[in-house]
């Protein structure tokens, strides 16, 4: 039997906190363990009561979500989070995922999916839909310098991965599900975890949405291009 799963609601909204604790009420598995109105009771207490995933607001008064992310991701490990946003291409969002969330959610999403997501994070996944995933990467990798030779290149990380993980990995990076790597690639869904817990190990990331965030800041990612083949 998996472990329950323990959830700290962050929101300046109590209204939104009270609508989520209500899908998430009902659910075998999860218990919602406590509330934040802010980046800093937000710190408090995930440190207290260690709960396995923060619903992390983006924009609260005070200690904003994506400090508060960066904060929680060093100090408090064992909690991982997901950005819940209202806008899809909120650039705040992006950041926090560089500061370590695990997810990137809209505050519309459907109870089902809700659910699934933090059950998925709570498994070692992460939560980003490849639409959006897509979307961010154009609009973030739009900003890269104009001179790509100042744009950093795959280090050993990268090299030490397998042909076949480089492929995966790329993959990953256009915000493919297991499922579509599977079919490009012509293996099945179980060797395509497999190759993605290597990466993930070999590249030093916590899961598949810092593979994105690693390609984006190793120069894989041009505008409107995908992911794209290291420079031989």
């Amino acid at each position: 039997m998996s472990p329950p799963i323990t959830v700290l609601l962050v929101d300046d909204q109590s209204l939104m906190r009270m609508g989520f604790a209500m899908v998430l009420k009902p659910e075998p598995g999860i218990t919602v363990v406590g509330e934040a109105a802010d980046g800093e009771q937000a710190l408090a207490q995930i440190a207290a009561l260690r709960p396995t995933i923060a619903l992390m607001d983006v924009r609260m008064p005070g200690l904003d979500g994506i400090t508060a992310t960066r904060l929680a991701t060093e100090q408090s490990p064992h909690t991982r989070i997901i950005i819940m946003t209202s806008f899809d291409l909120d650039e705040y969002a992006f950041a926090a995922l560089k500061a370590g969330a695990s997810g990137f959610l809209l505050k519309d999403v459907g109870s089902e999916d809700l659910v699934a997501a933090i059950r998925a994070v709570a498994e070692g996944d992460a939560v980003i839909s490849p639409r959006v995933t897509r979307r961010l990467l154009d609009l973030f990798a739009g900003r890269l310098p104009a001179d790509q030779a100042a744009v950093e290149r795959p280090d050993e990380s990268f090299n030490s991965l397998t042909p076949r993980e480089r492929d995966v990995a790329l993959a990953v990076a256009e915000g493919l599900s297991n499922a579509e790597i599977a079919g490009r690639l012509d293996i099945t869904d179980a060797t395509v975890k497999t190759h993605v817990g290597n990466i993930l190990t070999k590249l030093d990331v916590r899961d598949r949405v810092h593979v994105i965030v690693w390609a984006y800041d190793h120069g894989l990612v041009k505008p409107s291009l995908g992911a794209q083949p290291p420079d031989s």
